[in-house]
């Protein structure tokens, strides 16, 4: 595995916790210069991301009950919201899983709600994995 797809997959996975991290300049930039196959660096950034989200869910099913701690990652509101928002819609929410803001407390909010790990883990895989199919289109595009 080359270098470039190993860090885009580190930054990918980074940015899918709830620590700041941009995953899809990462992507482009790898795109731009061209030498790493596209598919591989989707599928390296897909992967970081999903697996980094998972990391999420661990946190929510483990360490809810410390989330009025000073150091819990997540503010109270924020995952306030996101449990409200999982609660309406399920886990078809978790399809939003990729938007900024909205989409890190979404995994844990799956986490602290129970969702099973499997239905967890193909839909935010789906999301994960369309996101950056769609910033290598725009890159693409933008290169051409």
């Amino acid at each position: 595995m080359s270098a470039s797809l190993l860090g885009l997959f580190g930054v990918s996975f980074l940015a899918a916790t709830l620590l700041p991290a941009q995953s899809e300049l990462g992507l482009a930039g790898l795109i731009a210069l061209g030498q790493d196959p596209v598919p591989l660096l989707v599928f390296a950034a897909s992967l970081g991301n999903t697996l980094g989200s998972v990391v999420n869910w661990w946190l929510g099913i483990g360490i809810v009950h410390f989330s009025n701690a000073k150091w819990f990652p997540v503010k109270a509101d924020s995952l306030s919201r996101a449990t409200t928002w999982y609660h309406r819609y399920g886990r078809w929410s978790l399809l939003l899983s990729w938007a900024p803001i909205v989409g890190d407390p979404l995994t844990l909010a799956a986490g602290v709600l129970k969702e099973p790990f499997w239905s967890f883990f193909i839909l935010v895989a789906i999301a994960k994995t369309a996101r950056y199919i769609i910033v290598a289109f725009l890159t693409l595009q933008a290169l051409s």
